[in-house]
């Protein structure tokens, strides 16, 4: 008998990422989707899954819901990769991404413990959670210092996790998952804007790029090398939490220059601050301007961290660079672009 896997937030990345590995796994995947007036599906449909993965309807707001959903399904696995998921978003919508990233996991937990209590559950943590840093490399131990609401409801949902797991005996684990990107990140994601927005430029679409902090540093890794991992930690015979990372920080300027270089374009740097400006050192022209509108109130420093304990206990290690990553983004995007002109 086929195994059933419940994944909540099937329309981000991840999930799309996750269904496909499981599906190839030979797993029953239901996917829970919240109504709204965006009903695509495109991560799914670009990975050719879109009629294979069972759209359940799903919202982490609405216990009742929860209860149904998972009573009828009685799923082996959930894998709860739903959440207010953009960290500047959550500080204008501190309540709200509250009710999702903390309660919401909180109500998936309660209806597991009484429904399916053998069910296996992780719980999609985050490295935005180390926030104001305490110590590097970053592991497993480190204390945690969240510094935007994104964070700390998420801390929330990370430890009242493990709370179930040693209360109850439940298999729960948590995912403590450093910046991980791909093609189908979504477009409010830096590392996406940049290469959407490159490509737009190659195409003469728009003339430049508008961040914020270029300086900001971050341990990006490659999507769909991520989530084997959180499939990884649900094969245990024993749960645990793990983090998973590449080992490697790059600062939001590394990115922008190494994706610049995909589309044979130099970048010189003008000035300092918000009123620095990337020049084109072919053409002269700017190609990326910095603003404060994108700044977050309270920044995250980014040190190395430590996925050891994953690579003995689940085998598990990153196999795409920095460089790779970038060129994958940036080409894919390029691509669609192409596509959309036939």
């Amino acid at each position: 008998m086929k195994k059933k896997a419940l994944i909540t937030g099937i329309r981000g990345q991840d999930g799309a990422y996750l269904s496909k590995f499981l599906l190839e796994k030979g797993y029953e995947v239901y996917g829970g989707d919240r109504r709204n007036a965006d009903s695509s599906l495109w991560k799914l449909k670009e990975l050719g899954i879109e009629h294979e993965v069972k759209i359940v309807y799903m919202d982490l707001l609405e216990l009742t819901n929860i209860i149904r959903v998972i009573d009828k399904i009685k799923p082996d696995e959930i894998y709860n990769l739903a959440a207010q998921s953009f960290v500047q978003a959550s500080f204008e919508q501190p309540i709200l991404t509250s009710e999702i990233n903390a309660m919401g996991v909180l109500r998936l937990l309660e209806t597991i413990r009484t429904v399916k209590p053998d069910t296996k559950f992780y719980q999609a943590s985050t490295s935005e959670m180390f926030g104001n840093i305490q110590e590097s490399p970053l592991k497993e131990t480190t204390s945690f210092y969240p510094r935007s609401p994104y964070a700390i409801a998420k801390l929330f949902g990370h430890w009242i996790t493990i709370n179930y797991r040693e209360s109850y005996n439940m298999f729960c684990c948590s995912g403590i998952l450093f910046n991980h990107e791909s093609p189908l990140r979504g477009l409010e994601f830096v590392t996406r804007k940049i290469t959407y927005g490159i490509a737009r430029i190659k195409n003469g679409l728009q003339d430049r790029l508008v961040l914020g902090n270029l300086d900001s540093k971050r341990d990006w890794g490659y999507a769909p090398e991520y989530v084997e991992a959180m499939w990884l930690m649900l094969q245990r015979k024993e749960p645990d939490d793990y983090v998973i990372c590449t080992g490697e920080e790059h600062s939001v300027r590394e990115f922008v220059e190494k994706a610049f270089k995909v589309v044979g374009k130099d970048i010189v740097w003008k000035s300092k601050g918000i009123d620095e400006k990337g020049i084109d050192k072919k053409t002269g022209k700017v190609l990326v301007e910095v603003s404060p509108e994108f700044f977050r109130p309270a920044e995250v420093n980014c040190l190395s961290c430590d996925f050891s304990k994953a690579k003995t206990k689940l085998g598990w290690k990153p196999k795409t660079n920095f460089d790779e990553l970038v060129n994958i983004m940036v080409e894919a995007d390029i691509k669609r672009l192409e596509k959309s002109k036939l």
